[in-house]
């Protein structure tokens, strides 16, 4: 990997400047892109795009910039997105700034010629970095520890950029999207940040890697396959569960889907077993009730544990021996069992409560 340093300034950086919106946003005479496909929309508040005229207008430095060197021989932004936009659209005169001493706010045009020059002939610093997609991976990572991170999901579109990603964007990368339109329900984290991308992924990935699946299909002209398989998990859940709540969002859908979503479900009998389940006091994970009733796997419930109080009471009553081995134990030794199980009826009682050694608690329990 090559890694160059490169001095520019503002009137460098600025000329040529195009703003088109979805099309994608240019600077530096055409050569650069400043929001390449897997870039985050502008974020920066007011308050911090103004800083970043003052801190250039008073010769301040910046922090340094990242560029990607492309084949064709262009530049994406990887990092300074947020600063590059806030000096061009400064420069184009979009909106005002309070610089140096003046009270009030002035336009990039109404700045005097020598400031004018002052700000345009301000030099950044930009590393360039060409190399493979695994080094731009790593060199991303390593960047990306100061400022404000990028998340590893915007990290992996930076490297796999494309068509794929282009395409994919537009299901899943934006508050409007459709894949909030219709998953916003069962989904958790935010769409600009890529959340809703890199669950779809995961999911579809199936036990591969979100990284090795994006490699696989950065080529491909779209994300027909992914779009139409994040349909068929949502309709797939809201068929199987019609009933809605809250603890439905953030589950992970998908796994589910892969693993039972050929099966028949009986919803009605489902959402009887969901609402006793919701009631149950023992039930402390009401968001696992969702995959323990399609896997039947306790530890997705978080039953219940025994209270101190209760446990004590069980060792006293049991004078300390363990019912199974019939060996006496001090109470560090052994672990609160239910006597009847959970899913047998048993309650987290007292009168449940049986004090095991920690070896045949291990043996009832298949540990």
């Amino acid at each position: 990997m090559k890694i160059e340093l490169k001095e520019i300034t503002v009137r460098e950086l600025t000329s040529g400047y195009q703003d088109n919106e979805e099309a994608g946003v240019v600077g530096f005479n055409g050569k650069l892109d400043i929001r390449p496909p897997y870039q985050r929309e502008f974020i920066y508040k007011d308050k911090q795009r103004d800083a970043v005229i003052d801190t250039a207008s008073r010769e301040f430095p910046l922090n340094v910039m990242y560029w990607a060197v492309r084949e064709d021989g262009g530049y994406e932004v990887i990092d300074g997105q947020q600063r590059t936009i806030s000096l061009c659209q400064y420069v184009e005169g979009d909106f005002s700034v309070q610089i140096g001493n003046f009270s009030e706010k002035r336009a990039f045009h109404n700045l005097q010629k020598d400031e004018q020059n002052k700000l345009l002939d301000y030099k950044l610093m930009v590393y360039l970095c060409s190399g493979t997609d695994i080094e731009k991976l790593e060199w991303f990572k390593t960047i990306n520890i100061a400022g404000e991170e990028l998340t590893n999901q915007e990290l992996l579109n930076a490297v796999f950029h494309g068509s794929w990603v282009s395409d994919a964007k537009r299901y899943f990368s934006k508050s409007n999207c459709p894949a909030y339109g219709i998953g916003s329900d069962y989904l958790s984290g935010a769409v600009n940040r890529q959340d809703y991308l890199e669950t779809a992924i995961k999911w579809i990935a199936k036990g591969s890697s979100v990284e090795s699946y994006m490699s696989k299909h950065q080529k491909q002209p779209n994300a027909n396959e992914l779009w139409l398989y994040f349909n068929s998990v949502i309709n797939w859940v809201k068929a199987v569960f019609p009933k809605y709540r809250r603890e439905m969002k953030g589950i992970e859908w998908g796994f589910l889907y892969n693993e039972y979503g050929d099966g028949s479900h009986d919803s009605a009998k489902l959402e009887k077993e969901i609402s006793a389940l919701m009631e149950d006091e023992d039930v402390t994970a009401k968001k696992g009730i969702y995959p323990y009733v399609l896997e039947r796997k306790e530890k997705h419930l978080n039953i219940r544990a025994f209270s101190p109080n209760q446990r004590r009471e069980a060792y006293e009553r049991q004078k300390g021996q363990c019912p199974v081995c019939k060996e006496n134990f001090d109470i560090s030794e052994m672990e609160a069992d239910h006597i009847t199980p959970w899913h047998g009826g048993g309650k987290t009682s007292a009168e449940n409560c049986q004090m095991l050694c920690k070896e045949d608690n291990r043996r009832k329990s298949g540990k």
